[in-house]
């Protein structure tokens, strides 16, 4: 019986313990328990309480995709209200990456129909390397409509390619002013961080150049939106809202395409290199700006390719320099004119003075020559105009001083930038002794400003710069600012900017001393031993000037026949003139590059020009001059 007893005390003991341990492992589910629907309860609150609208937009985002739509960008008219720049659409193929499932699978299957290299393709993948994954990354731009209805017909066999509706530029007159309007191009990783990013983004066109580049706060226009509801996979279901962009503004320019296209059609004869200017003498207004060789605008549309880009980069005669603003010349004998209103204005010449020119002038221990060897004989201001005697403007610059002949250069516009709209214009050059010191660390000697006189040595100008001296000539003083744009316009037609004739200076001169000098121009072309005779036209009296300016020393080829002398050491030819003389109207440039003679190079070009612009006129004045008499 005791052992009975014994064995039961045993049992009861094991079970308590049994519950026990029972008892401690429900306590501990329960805590696990309690502790899992806890846990629960804070991530609902954290999701649905205190980040709640942030996890309602996610789950917005994957449901409705936003698509930028790009705006039209802004026309570009001529004067007469011609379009020059239009727009029409271009479909390009994106990848969104964030959308894309095997981007390898993809593109593998997607290069042949793009017609590009599967390298290509990752190539611009890769450059886009470290920006957002929700920007596009463009594979392709402006696809042809074979391409276009496959890939939206098979869409749903390539995840995350799109395509995107992009306005690029039409040249309704090919490439009629391009170095002017400039080109545009994708945005590049810099651009784009200096941006807006609710302006720009990754596929974006912007103004590389020109007035497509000056402009493009007036031209980009703002982009609109389109939302569209996707499914799971990422797939188009329906459009919800759109909001139209907002075209950019329309500029139209002071331009007038006739003249530029008959000084661009006679510059690209013989392939000439240089710049033709024509501007309005009494408003400043530019009528044309014209620089050769010419960009192709249409390389451009889409992206311009490695290999025209080094082609460009690799042109003699710079192709992608805009001459009219950028290229810095000696400016030969057209410079002649500063030097004889610096004479006539400080006393030491009047129109009477004469100078004997045998062909040389002998100056301290050197001998300066005249473009004539056999000389001139006796020339009176007039005459040393017409016929460009170098020898009667040595004397009157040796007499001035270079610092006066500076002081005159820069009040006719030359030495300091004009304040055209256009980028990167050059200042030129109107040479100081203080400029020397402080350039060479050297004094200067006499003897260069003998050269200066004539246009040679340190002085350079730029195409722009001569026009607007000779329109200044024109104007007995009156310096307009040249400008290019008459005016900004809103879509709806609302005034945003119109031109405004702008005085830059009044230079004050004698009308006498001033008309000697315009009867010296007008014999350049008129007169019977004039530089320029083939420029006359009849009926309208023009005064200019031509002007040869040297490259390198004579020295270099000495010897050598014209024709025998390389392209890049012949002299550039210069022709300067406004017209008609008694009330002037334009003043016209022409500088062609290593075309050795103003007058039978640049000469043509101008006297195209000017038949151009008073055509029909000269023809009306003629059929009234019977009678008259």
């Amino acid at each position: 019986m005791k052992l009975f007893f014994q064995e039961v005390e045993e049992f009861t003991e094991r079970d308590d313990e049994g519950a026990d341990l029972l008892r401690r492992r429900l306590l501990g589910g329960a805590a696990v328990i309690i502790l899992f629907f806890s846990i629960i309860i804070l991530r609902l609150w954290f999701l649905q309480i205190q980040h709640g609208e942030d996890y309602k937009e996610y789950a917005y985002s994957n449901r409705v995709r936003i698509q930028e739509i790009t705006a039209p960008r802004g026309h570009i008219l001529d004067r007469k209200g011609r379009e020059i720049v239009t727009n029409r659409p271009s479909f390009n193929v994106v990848m969104m990456r964030e959308d894309s499932h095997d981007t390898e699978d993809v593109l593998k299957r997607l290069a042949p129909i793009l017609k590009k290299d599967i390298s290509e393709l990752w190539d611009r993948i890769r450059d886009a390397a470290g920006t957002p994954k929700y920007l596009p990354i463009v594979l392709k731009e402006d696809i042809d409509w074979e391409t276009l209805a496959y890939l939206e017909n098979h869409n749903q066999n390539f995840s995350g390619i799109r395509i995107e509706v992009q306005p690029v530029r039409i040249y309704s007159y090919g490439d009629l002013a391009a170095n002017i309007i400039g080109y545009l191009g994708i945005i590049n990783k810099k651009e784009l961080a200096d941006s807006d990013p609710e302006i720009y983004s990754g596929t974006d066109l912007i103004g590389k150049q020109g007035l497509e580049k000056l402009r493009e706060a007036d031209l980009r226009g703002g982009k609109g939106h389109r939302y569209t509801e996707v499914d799971a996979k990422g797939f188009e279901r329906s459009e919800l809202k759109r909001e139209d962009p907002l075209p950019g503004r329309q500029i139209q320019l002071t331009l007038d395409v006739d003249l530029q296209k008959i000084a661009e059609d006679m510059m690209s004869q013989d392939d000439k290199a240089g710049a033709v200017v024509a501007m309005e003498v009494k408003t400043g207004r530019l009528l044309t700006l014209v620089s050769t060789p010419r960009i192709h605008l249409d390389d451009f549309v889409g992206g311009i390719s490695y290999e025209k880009w080094q082609a460009l980069m690799d042109n003699p005669k710079h192709p992608l320099l805009n001459k009219v603003v950028q290229g810095t010349y000696p400016p030969g004998s057209t410079y002649k004119m500063i030097t004889a209103m610096a004479g006539l204005a400080t006393g030491v010449i009047n129109k009477d003075t004469t100078v004997y020119c045998p062909g040389h002038y002998r100056f301290g221990n050197r001998t300066y020559r005249c473009w004539k060897h056999s000389g001139h004989g006796t020339v009176d201001l007039r005459r040393a105009i017409s016929e460009s005697c170098d020898v009667y403007f040595y004397q009157v610059g040796q007499m001035v001083g270079v610092d006066t002949l500076a002081e005159f250069a820069k009040k006719f516009g030359l030495g300091n930038k004009t304040g055209i709209e256009l980028e990167h214009e050059k200042s030129g050059l109107a040479p100081t002794k203080q400029w020397k010191q402080e350039r060479y660390k050297t004094k200067w000697q006499d003897g260069e400003t003998l050269s200066v006189a004539i246009g040679q040595g340190y002085v350079l100008a730029t195409p722009l710069q001569i026009n607007v001296m000779t329109a200044t000539l024109a104007n007995f003083g009156r310096r307009m600012r040249p400008q290019l744009i008459e005016k900004v316009v809103e879509p709806d037609g609302t005034l945003v900017e119109k031109l405004i004739p702008i005085i830059e200076s009044e230079v004050k001169v004698d009308a006498g001393q001033m008309q000697q000098i315009h009867n010296g121009m007008m014999d350049v072309v008129q007169g019977k031993r004039g530089t320029a005779r083939g420029v006359a036209i009849e009926g309208l009296n023009i005064a200019g000037k031509t002007g040869t300016a040297q490259v390198v020393k004579v020295a270099v080829y000495k010897g050598l026949k014209e024709e025998d002398i390389p392209y890049k050491y012949r002299d550039h030819a210069w022709f300067t003139c406004f017209a008609p003389v008694e009330d002037p109207e334009i003043a016209v440039t022409v500088l062609v590059e290593h075309g050795l003679h103003g007058g039978s190079e640049a000469g043509p070009v101008v006297k195209a020009v000017l038949e151009k612009y008073f055509e029909g006129r000269l023809a009306a004045v003629d059929e009234q001059e019977p009678a008259k008499k």
